[in-house]
């Protein structure tokens, strides 16, 4: 095949990339860095890979790239969580998604020849958080912010289907993998400090990086697949359970609670959705029949760390 991916120099986008040029499909990445984007995938190692400059929120030349490409994989947005939620930041994080996959549909609308595919990232956010209600690709939407990004970012990929497109939107949990939220945890446990976060009894919805990345790939080649699926592992976990089976996979205590209030003072509102967090069950990814490298959080850290 040949693919577009935006969002292709990040912690998901470069595991994408990689697999995709194994398996011999040609590559454009849009990119809004075209010398990170070459650094990250030098001609000598991605002969198949091609980086071009876009800019996400406006219409351009870059445009044009999309016609003549099998599939669309959008992945593109600011950070959740780098910064404190500010009314600026806030404005930031809606406006990268929604504007941005504006920009991706506005592109396939336009294409001489149109991708068959859009596949479209959103997040296990869309749910809202809870610590006793159990979600799935059936379940309404939340109503604090990280809802209403994911509602705003979805709405915005769906006229892709007017167009003859077919849709396909991924809401991804939290990605283990060498890098990433996992990287963030793992030096309190190193330091022999390390432990749940918040009470302990929020839940954990994980997907190992790989899972992922297979789960892109085989929406982009099985035409029966369309829709929402999750993107979370079918065993989620307590966040007790899986800071005490890191600090097991590394051979470290897990004994240090950070306290709600040290997040919040950190993160500000954002903290919430770390300290309640939500349960989610792929259904949908299930029963398309998608086999789980990882299933299990005690397999997949120990991949990962081992």
């Amino acid at each position: 095949m040949k693919l577009a991916i935006t969002g292709a120099t990040g912690f998901v986008g470069q595991r994408l990339v990689e697999c995709l040029q194994a398996e011999g499909h040609g590559v454009i990445v849009l990119a809004r860095d075209v010398r990170r984007a070459g650094e990250l995938f030098p001609r000598s190692e991605f002969p198949q890979v091609e980086a071009v400059a876009y800019t996400p929120k406006e219409s351009g030349d870059w445009q044009a790239q999309i016609s003549g490409c099998d599939g669309v994989v959008n992945l593109a947005g600011e950070p959740l969580f780098g910064e404190r939620w500010t009314a600026n930041n806030k404005q930031e994080i809606i406006a990268s998604r929604k504007l941005g996959t504006e920009k991706i549909v506005e592109a396939i609308a336009k294409a001489d020849a149109k991708p068959s595919v859009l596949i479209n990232a959103s997040a296990i956010g869309y749910y809202g958080t809870s610590e006793t209600a159990t979600f799935d690709e059936t379940s309404a939407s939340g109503d604090d912010f990280l809802a209403q990004v994911c509602q705003s970012w979805e709405a915005a990929a769906q006229s892709v289907k007017d167009v003859g497109t077919r849709l396909v939107i991924v809401r991804i949990g939290i990605v283990l993998g060498k890098g990433g939220a996992l990287e963030r945890m793992l030096p309190p446990f190193q330091l022999f400090g390390g432990g749940p976060v918040g009470t302990g009894r929020q839940w954990f919805s994980w997907v190992h990086r790989d899972d992922l990345v297979s789960l892109i790939i085989k929406a982009l080649t099985e035409n029966q697949m369309a829709g929402v699926y999750n993107a979370t592992a079918p065993q989620p976990v307590r966040m007790n359970e899986f800071c005490s089976t890191l600090g097991k996979v590394i051979n470290r205590p897990s004994w240090l609670p950070v306290p709600g209030f040290a997040l919040e003072l950190l993160l500000g509102e954002a903290a919430q959705v770390i300290l309640t967090g939500q349960n989610v069950q792929p259904q949908n990814t299930q029963a398309s029949g998608f086999r789980y490298q990882y299933p299990q959080v005690k397999q997949a850290l120990t991949q990962i760390l081992h």
